[in-house]
């Protein structure tokens, strides 16, 4: 472990540019903090932190100093790794009909900063749906290939954080490049690396930094425990998988529904969701054609549209589809759960629909505490 002043972090940054990686941070904008391109050190959100519930985030300036004095906002890095929109291919009209156009465009290569634990098992488990088994996803694994993650341990979770929970934070332990943890401690502000690949140590051998004394080793480490007992939420995992899948029938499904929008919201800022749809688009002359990947969700009426009709109708279907694959059938499909506790589902619902605790409703038949709704009502016999 090696220690960084917080003067030298633009000298880390600085290093990462030389190689030819675009930096991707946290930036203040629009009321949030945001993923967007950044120059220097100067663009993160200095001073400033969130405080977020179940459907409300509110962004403070702490006026501290702190580089990563927040937790996360409503961008995930999968908007870089599998973007909105991306062609999947494009031809053009010529006399023997229509000829597929070879592209070679470049492939960014981005170093994201301050990705956090819960953001790491997040890309994981991209990794294992678009990498691992017998289709590949080209284009993530390019993007993929070239990104360096510069990591940033939480010292401050959020309201609506349940990483602990999950096993995914708050502290990063792998799928890192350089990992940092901030430490303000007797007046001093500096930040202790740790290096979890190659390319890594050939940034870190560039920087000739000294190695941690044992008293910033245990102010880091202090931070971070002190990060895992005071997370906003929690969740019971243990049987959680085998116990959503029998309460499929369970009537407090249809007090979630009467709240929920079915808008999308949860889908589109989780990092691990990755649904889909695929379109086809011509000028009417028929000169070009393209086929194009859009994030799509779960929630949408047409999504589980099939030949013969919709197979999910009701606001019901839908949202006990998007639950119980996230914390249940991933586990048979991907071998490991959707989610990592991160919570933007939670502060980013309209509505401040929790699902901590709608899964605790789910397990032990209490009543619901849910904003804005009835009350729950008692497991149903099966």
């Amino acid at each position: 472990m090696f220690v960084l002043r917080h003067a030298r972090l633009d000298d880390l940054l600085d290093a990462l540019k030389r190689r030819g990686f675009t930096l991707v941070g946290p930036v203040v904008r629009d009321g949030a903090i945001v993923y967007d391109v950044i120059a220097s050190s100067s663009d993160l959100p200095i001073g400033y932190t969130h405080q977020q519930d179940a459907g409300s985030y509110h962004l403070i300036e702490a006026h501290d100093g702190a580089f990563f004095g927040y937790t996360v906002g409503p961008h995930s890095w999968k908007q870089y790794l599998n973007p909105p929109r991306t062609r999947l291919w494009k031809a053009k009209g010529s006399a023997n009909g229509f000829e597929i156009v070879q592209e070679n465009a470049n492939v960014p290569r981005y170093a994201f900063i301050g990705v956090r634990a819960c953001e790491l098992n997040a890309i994981a488990i991209l990794d294992r749906v678009f990498l691992q088994g017998s289709a590949v996803d080209f284009e993530y694994r390019r993007r993929r290939e070239h990104a360096f993650i510069l990591a940033v341990d939480c010292t401050r979770p959020g309201g609506t954080c349940f990483c602990a929970s999950m096993n995914a934070g708050p502290q990063a332990r792998s799928g890192f490049d350089l990992a940092l943890t901030e430490v303000f401690d007797n007046g001093e502000h500096y930040f202790t690396v740790v290096c979890g690949s190659e390319r890594g140590d050939e940034v870190l051998g560039e920087l000739c930094l000294e190695e941690a004394s044992e008293p910033e080793r245990q102010a880091a480490k202090h931070s971070i425990e002190e990060a895992g007992r005071h997370m906003g939420r929690k969740m019971e995992t243990a049987g959680l998988a085998e116990l959503l899948a029998s309460r499929v029938e369970h009537p407090h499904w249809e007090v979630v529904a009467k709240r929920c929008l079915t808008c999308g919201n949860c889908t589109l800022v989780c990092p691990t969701c990755f649904c889909s749809n695929v379109e086809d688009v011509t000028d009417l002359a028929g000169a070009f054609a393209e086929r194009w990947r859009t994030w799509d969700s779960c929630f949408t009426l047409d999504y589980s549209y099939i030949h013969g009709g919709n197979v999910r109708k009701t606001a019901v279907s839908r949202y006990r589809q998007w639950l119980t694959h996230k914390l249940s059938s991933w586990h048979s499909q991907f071998e490991m759960s959707g989610c990592v506790g991160c919570g933007r589902c939670i502060t980013w619902c309209p509505v401040g629909i929790d699902l901590t605790e709608e899964v605790r409703v789910l397990r032990d038949g209490a009543t619901a505490v849910t904003i804005g709704t009835e009350k729950g009502v008692p497991d149903a016999k099966h």
